[in-house]
């Protein structure tokens, strides 16, 4: 299975801590950006086990570059939002302002997001982004099997079931798509 549920990494962790071993937890992605890296490191703390923390590059923007694609661009965008996807706009439980994302002027990236990309596109196109505006998805980033398929706003979530794209993958959201 490509999940293990965070409390059983949380344990084998600690039980080869508690073992004497020196553990090294690599993770993909960036692990403290909507990763749980940081439970992982509580846990042990709070267990009284050393833990020193070395930082990689977020997928969110490390994946879209591999890709070719910018986050920002001078003159074209001087801002971007990371945003976690995995709760549609709506959910009793998103944290997030749908209406304000949609209303800034800057690259969004949608993390998680390829369930709920169709709901998501649809909320920033009801908060006054352009249908048209141009969408990249960029599945199984890095890897040798790395897809690039771009679409609008307005067409996303058919492109995603037309094309048949599987999570993981980063979908961008902007004009830097189009560069």
């Amino acid at each position: 299975s490509r999940f293990t549920g965070q409390d059983a990494i949380n344990a084998v962790l600690l039980d080869r801590a508690r073992a004497g071993l020196c553990v090294v937890r690599l993770k993909g992605g960036g692990s403290f950006v909507f990763g749980r890296g940081f439970e992982e490191v509580t846990h042990l703390q709070r267990a009284g086990v050393p833990v020193r923390v070395i930082p990689g590059l977020s997928s969110s923007i490390s994946v879209p570059a591999l890709a070719g694609i910018p986050v920002t661009h001078r003159g074209v965008v001087h801002e971007f939002t990371v945003i976690s996807g995995h709760l549609p706009p709506g959910h009793p439980d998103s944290l997030v302002n749908w209406a304000a994302v949609a209303r800034s002027k800057g690259t969004i990236v949608l993390m998680m997001a390829m369930q709920n990309a169709g709901a998501i596109a649809e909320a920033l196109i009801e908060g006054g982004r352009c249908g048209d505006e141009p969408v990249a998805v960029i599945a199984d980033g890095s890897l040798t099997s790395q897809r690039v398929v771009r679409a609008t706003l307005r067409s996303l979530e058919r492109t995603i079931t037309s094309e048949r794209l599987q999570p993981p993958a980063v979908v961008v959201v902007g004009e830097v798509v189009a560069l």
